[in-house]
């Protein structure tokens, strides 16, 4: 049986701007399909390798598949939607398959509007891809469709959601193949290196209201040390990688097994460096196991800031002060680790004064780096249905952190879009002159100096920020600013999904009976850790327990739907 992934030719000028990125995904579910017995796996990576239509069409002509894959998060979905369409239009037999994140929560507008895609895989794949390849395999496709856990398919006139796949348990029971990457293309710019992106957990206790990342992976699970260390020796010593970032949304939840992580690391003294995400209350709990963690090879941590205002942080329910974010990026200055802080920025109540604040605040708070990200409303997050008739773009290609969604009341679109780039200018230009060079640790310093690279090839290409596509060059040039919303897209009448209402077809219908289900879950975890006696990582001064690890007992209820 032969099987094609392909990951989608989108760019944005976002993270791509310090390198190409490996698609761990593809690995985890080539990794997935070879523990059960498929090996016959061909992977076309059309984003780093930045293929047209006509080349990706050629090397599927190519192909006999019996099966195309795609994954999508919500900006690359009409770039993987039409990816399907042309294996469609060249294997009419072939079964067409999407998941991610988007696909997962907007199933029903995926369905909708593009027939060609057979199946949608819904939340984590590896079990949903073993069993579909299983019933295409065994010529039971489409019949038992529905006996499939964790997919979305068109039936007739109604679109079917079967009840959820159950998250894996055992993460240790994932083997990705990471041999289906081609690793020579994968380069992180500041270091000059190979770059990966292992896990060491899925999910998020926290539901910050911007975010639907805790809604997908549904439970909170995390590896053993040890053996998310072997990983990294094998990516080390089997493909060359000198950089990694752990894919995690904060690897340091689960306080006692992230300082076995650094302290293994240590240990085996592997010649890697590594970056995560992690939260500011993190950090100032752990101020103690900084130096550990830098000996361990940690040398850039981005921070969830988010914005400078403490009225912004208490609406994305981050749980930090203003005062602690300054604290957070103090300390790890302190002990030789790069601190960047992250500013979303672009809400409708952003104004030229709000702006000017988070760039004061940066020259207050002396990051080593500053990064301000325009607000993205995923549509199936808290604060996209607070936002309501604010949200005016549905192009979701544009909804990538860069482009402005929403319009602020007080400043168009391309007036915002423009202070946000003399924020940078004037942030990077001091940094540049007065910081970089001067920085006594000289790890360090080449590290900052490989960003700096970074920051000035994407500007001479103009793919920072998308800017050469919007067409800015400058504060001269706001006015002939393009961002090229297509219009025609808006809120879609769509096909009934069978189980609900007779009328609740709309897409908005189904966010919130996804944001209830979501929210009663969430509701039930804060109990949980209430019970325990665990303020977790927003501040508390305890660490998660093993206790509180293992899945609950409703974790095969999805929350991705109103199917069940």
């Amino acid at each position: 049986m032969r099987i094609l992934l392909i990951h989608p030719n989108y760019h944005s000028g976002g993270a791509e701007i310090a390198g190409n990125w490996p698609p761990a995904w593809a690995a985890y579910l080539s990794g997935a399909l070879r523990a059960a017995g498929y090996d016959d796996i061909c992977f076309i990576d059309a984003m780093t390798d930045d293929l047209s239509e006509e080349q990706l069409r050629a090397l599927l002509a190519a192909e006999k598949p019996d099966m195309v894959g795609a994954t999508a998060i919500t900006p690359s979905i009409y770039k993987a939607e039409r990816a399907l369409q042309l294996a469609k239009e060249l294997h009419p037999d072939c079964v067409t398959v999407l998941g991610g994140i988007h696909a997962t929560f907007m199933y029903q507008q995926v369905l909708s509007e593009a027939p060609w895609i057979d199946v949608i895989a819904r939340g984590e794949g590896e079990a949903v891809i073993q069993n579909l390849a299983r019933a295409i395999e065994a010529g039971r496709w489409p019949v038992d469709a529905r006996k499939i856990r964790g997919i979305a398919f068109a039936e007739g006139d109604k679109i079917v959601a079967t009840p959820a796949e159950p998250p894996v348990e055992d993460l240790e029971k994932i083997e990705p193949d990471w041999g289906v990457l081609e690793w020579d293309k994968y380069v992180y710019i500041p270091t000059g290196k190979r770059v990966a992106i292992p896990n060491m957990a899925r999910g998020c206790p926290f539901t910050c209201s911007f975010c639907s990342q805790w809604k997908f992976w549904r439970n909170y699970r995390v590896r053993e040390p040890k053996k998310v260390v072997d990983e990294i020796e094998t990516l080390v010593r089997d493909h060359d990688v000198g950089f990694f970032i752990l894919a995690d949304e904060e690897p340091t939840i689960h306080r006692k097994k992230f300082i076995e992580f650094c302290e293994e690391l240590e240990r085996r003294d592997l010649p890697v460096l590594w970056g995560i995400n992690t939260r500011v209350t993190d950090i100032l709990r752990d101020e103690e196991y900084l130096p550990l963690y830098r000996r361990a090879g940690l040398i850039h941590v981005s921070l969830g800031t988010e914005a400078a205002a403490q009225l912004k942080l208490d609406r994305f329910n981050k749980e930090t002060t203003v005062a602690e974010n300054k604290k957070a990026v103090e300390l790890l200055r302190r002990h030789g680790i790069v601190a960047e802080a992250q500013f979303i920025v672009g809400l409708e109540n952003e104004t030229a004064e709000t702006l000017e604040e988070t760039y004061r605040m940066a020259l207050d708070w002396q990051p080593d780096m500053a990064n301000w990200a325009m607000y993205t409303p995923w549509p199936f997050s808290d604060l996209f249905q607070e936002l309501g008739d604010k949200v005016e773009i549905f192009d979701y290609e544009k909804y990538n952190f860069v482009t402005p969604i929403i319009k602020p009341e007080a400043l168009e679109r391309e007036e915002l879009l423009d202070r946000v780039m003399n924020n940078y200018r004037r942030f990077y230009m001091r940094k540049s002159f007065l910081d970089y060079p001067w920085i006594r640790n000289r790890e360090k310093r080449n590290y900052m100096l490989g960003c700096l690279k970074a920051f000035l090839k994407s500007g001479v290409k103009r793919t920072f920020y998308d800017l050469g596509r919007v067409g800015y060059w400058g504060p001269q040039s706001k006015g002939a600013v393009d961002f090229g919303f297509d219009e025609s897209r808006g809120r879609e009448t769509l096909k009934p999904v069978e189980g609900t209402a007779a009328g609740a077809t709309g897409w908005r219908a189904l966010q919130d009976a996804s944001r209830k289900r979501a929210d009663a879950e969430a509701t039930r975890a804060r109990k949980r850790r209430e019970a325990e006696a665990i303020m977790a990582c927003g501040g508390g001064k305890q660490q998660l327990e093993d206790a509180i690890m293992t899945p609950p007992a409703d974790a095969a209820q999805s929350v991705v739907g109103p199917a069940e």
